[in-house]
């Protein structure tokens, strides 16, 4: 999907890491919610409680995803899943925009 019809945009941006990482929420009509945003370069670590998609546009980055083995490098047009009340980090390693779909 390239673009979302009929929602609400939070209009207060999410700021982590001193501004490296942000987004904006979009809420739709359902409820449920996703955040597009951009990270730059660096390395992160967050917790998430539901379980997300993260759809990666462009970039590159090495996750690590609580309970799972090794890192996997995610590139552009590429995602990867997260379970629910867990923790992942990331070493992002070009500017990446992504689209992060939480899930219920």
């Amino acid at each position: 999907m390239k673009e979302f019809q009929d929602v609400n945009v939070v209009k207060k941006a999410n700021v982590y890491f001193d501004g490296k990482v942000t987004s904006r929420t979009v809420v739709f009509k359902d409820g449920s919610k996703k955040t597009l945003g951009v990270m730059l370069p660096g390395e992160y670590e967050f917790n998430t409680a539901d379980k997300e998609l993260m759809e990666i546009m462009s970039g590159e980055l090495d996750v690590a995803i609580e309970g799972q083995s090794g890192i996997k490098t995610i590139r552009g047009g590429e995602s990867f899943e997260v379970p629910a009340n867990s923790k992942f980090s990331m070493k992002v390693k070009s500017l990446a925009d992504y689209c992060c779909s939480f899930l219920k």
